[in-house]
C-alpha cells in the first residue's frame, strides 16, 4: 500500500528528472544551433535553413541513430550512456563547463580526466615543474595525461592547444598527425602501447571511461589492426626517440614513478641519454617558457 508520504516524496522526483530532461533537450539544441557547418567539415548548402546544424547532423557526427538524438532533444525519457554524451560534447565542442553542465543535466559522472584530478596535489604539480627541462608528466593507466610541465608540453607539439579531455597519449599517438610525426619509431611504438593498453584493461573491464576511450580509438584503423592482435604486453621499452618541430632529434630514458602500490597512476620522466640531446631539452625549455 502506498502511503501519502510515498506519493508526495515522489512526484518532486519525477517532476524533478522531467525539469532536467527539458533544460537538457533545450541546452543541446542551444549549443547545435551555434555550430557552423563549415566548423566541422560540412557543405552550408544554399538551401539550409536549420541555424548551426540539424539533428542529423549531430547524431552523425557523434555516431548515434538520428531517432534517438530527437528523442533527447524532444525531452523523452530514455537512458543516456557516458559514452555518448562524451561523443556529444565533442561533436558540440563544448568548453570545459559546458561539458560539467551536459553531465550534470543528464544525471552522469563525466569518467573524463579532465572532469577532476583528484591524485594530482599541488606538491606533485611543484616537483613537476622543478623537473623542468626534463620532460615530466603524470599519467593513469588509460594513459590519460592528468598533469605535465612546461616542457613536457612541448616535447611532442603544444599539449595546451588539446583540449583536456583529449589529453591522452594512445589516443594522440593514434588521432594527431602531430603527435605522429614527432614519434620516430611510430608503427612500433603505437603496436607497444596498444599491447599495454590491453594488458591494463584487464583489471578495468565494464568501466565507463575506459569503454569510452576504445570507442574513440576505434575509429583508426591502425589500433582496430594492432587490438585485434591480442597482444599484451607487461613491460616497455625505456629508450625514446622523438623529432621535436623546434629543436631537432632527442633520445631519452624513459622513467616510471609510481605514485601508488597498485599500477595505476604513475610520475613519467624523460632524461637526456646524451649531451646533446640534455642541449636541445635546455632550448626547448627556454622556447617553453617564453610561449
Amino acid at each position: 500500500m502506498t502511503t501519502l508520504f510515498q506519493e508526495t516524496a515522489a512526484r518532486p522526483t519525477a517532476r524533478g528528472a522531467e525539469i532536467r530532461r527539458h533544460e537538457l533537450a533545450a541546452f543541446l539544441r542551444s549549443r547545435r544551433e551555434r555550430i557552423k557547418p563549415e566548423q566541422v567539415g560540412l557543405p552550408r548548402g544554399a538551401r539550409r535553413r536549420t541555424p548551426g546544424l540539424r539533428r542529423e547532423e549531430v547524431a552523425q557526427l557523434s555516431a548515434v541513430g538520428v531517432t534517438w538524438y530527437t528523442w533527447l532533444e524532444q525531452a523523452r525519457d530514455i537512458q543516456v550512456s557516458v559514452q555518448v554524451l562524451d561523443a556529444l560534447a565533442r561533436t558540440l565542442r563544448l568548453d570545459a563547463g559546458e561539458r560539467a553542465h551536459l553531465f550534470q543535466l543528464a544525471g552522469a559522472t563525466d569518467p573524463s580526466p579532465a572532469a577532476s584530478c583528484p591524485s594530482v596535489t599541488p606538491a606533485l604539480r611543484e616537483m613537476l615543474r622543478r623537473l623542468d627541462p626534463i620532460p615530466a608528466c603524470i599519467q593513469n593507466s588509460r594513459y590519460d595525461i592528468l598533469a605535465y610541465n612546461r616542457t613536457y608540453g612541448h616535447l611532442l607539439g603544444d599539449l595546451d592547444a588539446i583540449p583536456p579531455e583529449d589529453r591522452n597519449c594512445i589516443l594522440l599517438v593514434y588521432t594527431s598527425e602531430e603527435w605522429q610525426s614527432a614519434v620516430v619509431h611510430l608503427e612500433q611504438t603505437q603496436r607497444l602501447m596498444a599491447a599495454r593498453l590491453r594488458a591494463s584493461l584487464a583489471g578495468h573491464l565494464g568501466e565507463p571511461a575506459w569503454k569510452m576511450l576504445l570507442g574513440r580509438l576505434e575509429e583508426a584503423p591502425a589500433f582496430r589492426e594492432n587490438w585485434e592482435r591480442y597482444e599484451v604486453v607487461a613491460g616497455r621499452t625505456r629508450t625514446k626517440e622523438f623529432l621535436n618541430p623546434h629543436v631537432g632529434r632527442l633520445s631519452l630514458e624513459h622513467t616510471d614513478l609510481w605514485l601508488g602500490p597498485e599500477a595505476g597512476a604513475r610520475m613519467v620522466t624523460y632524461t637526456p641519454r646524451d649531451d646533446e640531446t640534455r642541449e636541445r631539452l635546455e632550448r626547448l625549455y627556454d622556447l617553453a617558457r617564453a610561449d
